[in-house]
């Protein structure tokens, strides 16, 4: 494989299958390739070493086991040790079985918290049962042998949780029934307990994917799920207030190994680990962890800054200091920041002169900043409380790092601590006159904003018009950058978060200093609305007048366009579109089911018709159509925008002759859309709420007499009415007034209209 796809998982998977059909000579190869570049994967050491133990290769397969099995907390691997320990063993009789019978004990003691490793603890009882017994002292060992295994297996929490408490209550009673009632009333309340932090621990191991390789951590979901899994389960094996053995911390252990074998490259998980064995008091055992952590991961500078700091705490100086030194290693890669590190170290544990020694060696290596400078300048003013030492340093990093307007920065907050006002201004002048007009905005921001503090009333003006004849070339404010504002004013005149004016004035002012400087441009209306004001970005508010409003981002409506089906060619109308918007109409909202229709693309037959759709096809979705809604969307105007012009359309609705509903069919749709309750005071009065339509099933004769009645009122109604008639409107004021007047009408004369489901106007009389 590549360097660059070492970690490629599917090519390491094709050179492990391809591995398994070559002999042994040509395989060996692939797979020490494999585990160099995966070396927890305890497949692929199983693969391995079952191909060894396949040819009898007894010296490499325990060569290999003694490679993989302490990193490699994996039960399926483990039992294939133990089948290679009792392989070689059973042909040396007694003197075997005691050695298989401690490499069972070896093996327990790493895997056997396991939540697979019932198989295991069944397979050792069942060894313990054959072993031979010569006398009866041998008997009672191997009974004694086995009671133990048995009693150990009970409390893990297992997958064979219950099946071991089964299988040990029968070897308990077919030694002694008498016996077994105590010993099974003693550990019931045991056993009982595991099996509750099993249940709750089984919900966090299958969360995890135990056939993943150990790749370095990536933006992939899969990755990042396991991660959480891991974080999970380390969780609760640290807070489960019913951990078996309450004393011990082997399982926090077992998941932490077992976790490494797949988050190998996980520089945070190797930090907890040491960690948490530092606090629980086994600072060997973390300092172990952090130097396997650093053989995973040579080139991580946390995980060697956090052992030195173990290190350091613990008194082992010399340790540290050695990892401070590899952190500087070669003069080609070391950081500003080792530097900074170590002569901070120094300082804490071999005193100022060390520390100085130590910069003045590092002041001549190419990887020297100013931070370096910076740093060790407030550490001889703060610490050593020197501030001659501290001016010197400043100044000698000046000669070098005039043209950093961070370190002038810098430089000024010192001779601020000291009050020296007049080298302040001297050093603002400096850089000033060195720095171009680009790279000395913040210098003079800080400058004006340093008179202001202290300076008097003529200095700050003074600096301040400087600042804007200096800045008016690079923001291109031109002229009016010479100007004075309202917002200088505030700026001269606030205090941190106290300002002489409110939020919204700022707002406002802010506002109109964009505008004035865009007095010769061509401002857009969208612009003005949408807050294009406040995204500019040649804008440069004044020094101390807060930016937060400055910086909200808005769309810019202007640039929206409307969907358009005819990009996507193919798109069909279903011919049961408008049938479907008549079959469940909004009755509470008549307008918004039409509306809906008319926005929404894909449901109305008119916008959606494209490329390829036959007239023919149009037709027939016309023909089923009401004449009225078909009158209706014949007439709809096209849309240049988001959402229709409202008043277009109930010019249209208003100015148009729409096919009216024969008085026959009155007791069908019509006749559903105005019977009713008798109207409200408020629905007299206009008010269109909405109101539960009866069912067909509820009409009576009355009912349709009245909707003859009512049907014949809106028919003279709209005979006595002329707007129909009247040209067509471009004044929307107009328009409301004439709905408004004929509301008036029909109030007046005792009747109340409901929304028509094809317009929206008052159209249907109620008594």
């Amino acid at each position: 494989m590549a360097a660059v796809d070492k970690y490629n998982v599917e090519s390491a998977e094709i050179l492990a299958n391809s591995a398994l059909h070559l002999p042994i000579t040509q395989a060996a190869p692939i797979y020490e390739q494999l585990l160099t570049i995966f070396p927890t994967a305890a497949k692929y050491w199983r693969q391995y070493v079952e191909a060894q133990m396949g040819v009898n290769n007894d010296d490499a397969t325990k060569q290999i086991f003694s490679r993989c099995l302490l990193n490699c907390l994996h039960v399926p691997l483990w039992r294939c040790y133990i089948r290679f320990i009792r392989k070689v063993n059973d042909r040396k009789g007694v003197e075997g079985q005691e050695e298989t019978r401690k490499a069972f004990d070896f093996m327990l003691s790493y895997v056997g918290a396991d939540i697979a490793s019932g198989p295991i603890w069944m397979e050792y009882i069942a060894f313990l049962k054959s072993m031979l017994a010569v006398n009866t002292q041998e008997e009672t060992q191997r009974m004694t042998a086995v009671r133990k295994a048995y009693q150990k297996a009970i409390v893990t929490p297992t997958h064979h949780i219950e099946q071991l408490w089964r299988d040990y209550e029968n070897f308990e009673n077919s030694v002694s029934r008498q016996l077994a009632k105590g010993l099974l009333s003693e550990y019931q309340p045991k056993y009982n307990s595991a099996r509750a932090v099993y249940r709750e621990l089984k919900k966090y191991v299958d969360e995890i994917d135990w056939n993943m390789l150990a790749v370095p951590p990536t933006d992939s979901c899969k990755d990042q799920m396991q991660w959480v899994a891991w974080k999970r389960l380390l969780a609760f094996e640290k807070g489960n207030p019913q951990r078996i053995d309450s004393a011990s911390n082997k399982r926090i252990i077992f998941s932490y190994e077992q976790c490494l074998m797949y988050l190998y490259h996980y520089p945070d998980i190797w930090y907890d680990y040491a960690t948490w064995q530092a606090k629980s008091g086994s600072m060997d055992a973390a300092v172990k962890v952090f130097q396997r952590a650093l053989k995973a991961l040579p080139e991580s500078e946390m995980l060697k800054y956090a052992y030195a700091e173990l290190e350091e705490s613990r008194g082992a100086l010399q340790s540290a200091k050695k990892l401070y030194e590899s952190l500087l290693g070669d003069a080609a890669e070391t950081t500003a920041l080792a530097h900074i590190q170590f002569i901070r170290f120094l300082r804490r544990n071999e005193g100022v002169e060390a520390a100085r020694k130590y910069f003045l060696d590092a002041r001549k290596s190419p990887s020297c900043t100013y931070h370096v400078y910076v740093a060790y300048a407030l550490m001889a003013f703060c610490l050593d409380k020197d501030p001659k030492v501290a001016h010197n340093v400043f100044e000698a990093g000046l000669k070098q790092f005039m043209h950093e307007p961070v370190y002038i920065l810098e430089y000024a907050d010192f001779l601020s601590c000291l009050n020296d006002d007049r080298n302040i201004r001297a050093l603002f002048e400096r850089a000033l006159s060195s720095l171009p007009q680009e790279e000395s905005i913040e210098i003079w921001k800080r400058f004006t904003q340093f008179e202001k503090t202290y300076g008097d009333l003529a200095s700050m003006l003074k600096v301040e018009q400087r600042r804007k004849e200096a800045l008016s070339g690079t923001i291109e404010e031109g002229a009016s950058a010479l100007e004075t504002s309202l917002l200088d004013l505030i700026s001269r005149y606030s205090f941190k978060d106290l300002w002489p004016c409110s939020s919204k004035d700022l707002d406002h002012l802010s506002r109109q200093e964009w505008l004035s400087k865009n007095i010769g441009k061509k401002v857009d209306e969208s612009a003005l609305s949408n807050g294009s004001a406040m995204t500019d970005k040649s804008t440069s508010a004044p020094s101390g007048v807060p930016t937060a409003s400055l910086k909200v981002l808005r769309p810019d409506t202007s640039q929206m366009v409307i969907y358009d089906p005819r990009q996507h060619h193919g798109t069909t109308v279903p011919s049961n579109t408008t049938t479907a918007i008549l079959a469940a109409p909004n009755l509470s909202n008549p307008m918004a089911t039409v509306g809906g229709a008319a926005s929404n693309p894909l449901s109305n037959p008119i916008v959606s018709m494209v490329d390829g759709v036959s007239s023919k096809a149009f037709d027939e979705v016309l023909k089923a159509t009401p004449p009225a809604l078909s009158a209706f969307l014949a007439g709809l105007p096209s849309i240049e925008g988001p959402a229709p012009n409202v008043d277009i359309v109930l010019s249209i609705c208003l100015q148009n002759d729409y096919p009216t509903v024969q008085t026959k069919k009155a007791t069908s749709l019509p006749s559903q859309r105005t019977a009713g309750p008798a109207p409200s005071t408020s629905d007299l009065s206009g008010s269109s709420k909405s109101h539960p339509i009866p069912s067909n099933s509820s009409f009576r004769p009355r009912d349709r007499q009245l909707g003859k009645r009512k049907d014949q009122d809106r028919q003279e109604e709209e005979e006595s009415t002329t707007v129909q008639s009247q040209p067509l409107q471009r004044d929307a004021f107009r328009i409301r007034q004439m709905q408004k007047a004929r509301g008036g009408s029909a109030s007046q004369t005792g009747s109340v209209s409901y929304g028509s489901a094809l317009s929206g106007d008052l159209s249907g009389s109620t008594c």
